[in-house]
């Protein structure tokens, strides 16, 4: 009797090992980033010609432009490395992969069919279309519990260890149901920091205002971010840009592409502080990916939405110590934005499906 009480107590610890090794180490932490209607086109292929020169004056030579100099390549691979230099010369060599594009086999779509912002990143966050609830831009509170409030509640955090900085000023609507569950600055808010140099941002940010209402520049968003990154040290971090798409409606072909780049050099600078950060290096998983995709056509990619064709097609891009994928994943089964929820929550070894089991299941990272 006393043998088979200790061969059932060996079986007990086994199956406690294994469930502990299939869970990501406590300590560990989430940066989600989104570039609000990043085509995949881009991210995969680089500058388009064709479309920088519909958006150019006839009597223009597009080969003078610097932007064309600047971006241009022989190869997809080389005006894509051009564009996006940290990202497909380090980010993804090193540390990740990405998926999403479709001339490799590499399928990632929305499952909401109204392929617009608000929708997709409701899908996001809490890992399911809601397509009757969630169906326009406007400033209304999600009724839908979040991803971040759910690691929220189970890790028994803090609201400021849970934050969101967002350009576009709908995200205090769009990130949590319960306003105040988590951190969030978004749209024209200010940002309270000791440091004089945001002191000196908040007032440029009332001075340099945009077109698009309740909108401000990522510069900001960023500068914000990375302030309260290394003075608060949240757990969950997610910093939402938004000017690839503002430019791509006003048919600013140029000035996407200039985004798109400067944006890589955030990715650097964000990827450079966690690594240098005891907290974040070695325990740190970077989820880069868009609320929707584009038209595909030369009028067609400054618009989306259900009526736009290529509107539902995004991109992800995962950097990760539990990851053993780098690189492009190609070939590979569909993936969909309402795994993203569920991915956040197994890298910070918790299983999303017991707030909502309607979520898409977290990606595979092996």
């Amino acid at each position: 009797m006393r043998c088979r009480v200790l061969w059932l107590a060996f079986l007990g610890a086994l199956a406690c090992a294994a469930t502990v090794s299939t869970q990501a180490p406590s300590g560990r932490n989430v940066v989600l980033v989104t570039l609000d209607g990043a085509r995949w086109q881009e991210i995969f292929g680089g500058m388009d010609g064709s479309l920088l020169r519909s958006t150019t004056p006839k009597e223009t030579d597009v080969a003078t432009l610097p932007v064309y100099k600047q971006f241009s390549g022989a190869s997809r691979r080389e005006r894509r490395e051009r564009l996006m230099p940290f990202l497909w010369r380090t980010l993804l060599v090193d540390h990740g992969f990405i998926a999403g594009d479709r001339t490799a086999g590499s399928l990632v779509s929305v499952t909401n069919r109204h392929w617009f912002s608000y929708p997709g990143y409701s899908e996001i966050l809490t890992g399911q279309a809601h397509d009757e609830a969630i169906k326009s831009n406007d400033a209304i509170r999600n009724p839908f519990p979040s991803v971040f409030q759910f690691v929220q509640r189970r890790l028994l955090l803090q609201p400021a260890q849970i934050a969101t900085f967002a350009t576009w000023g709908v995200f205090n609507e769009i990130v949590e149901s319960e306003r105040g569950s988590t951190t969030v600055n978004a749209g024209l808010a200010a940002y309270e920091s000791p440091s004089p140099q945001v002191q000196a941002l908040n007032t440029l940010q009332r001075e340099t205002r945009t077109p698009w209402g309740n909108t401000r520049h990522d510069a900001y968003t960023f500068h914000f971010a990375l302030d309260y990154l290394k003075r608060a040290h949240p757990r969950v971090l997610y910093i939402a840009f938004d000017e690839t798409d503002d430019w791509a409606h006003d048919g600013h072909y140029d000035l996407v592409l200039e985004m798109l780049h400067r944006t890589d050099g955030y990715l650097e600078e964000l990827w450079n502080t966690l690594q240098a950060d005891p907290q974040y290096r070695g325990a740190t998983t970077l989820i880069v990916t868009t609320d929707h995709g584009r038209g595909r056509t030369v009028e067609g990619w400054k618009k989306h939405g259900k009526d736009v064709a290529g509107s539902d097609e995004i991109w992800m891009a995962i950097a990760s110590p539990d990851s053993a994928r780098r690189g492009e994943w190609r070939d590979h089964p569909p993936l969909f934005q309402n795994q993203i929820a569920a991915t956040i929550a197994a890298a910070l070894g918790l299983d999303y499906r017991v707030q909502n089991r309607q979520a898409g299941e977290a990606i595979a990272l092996r």
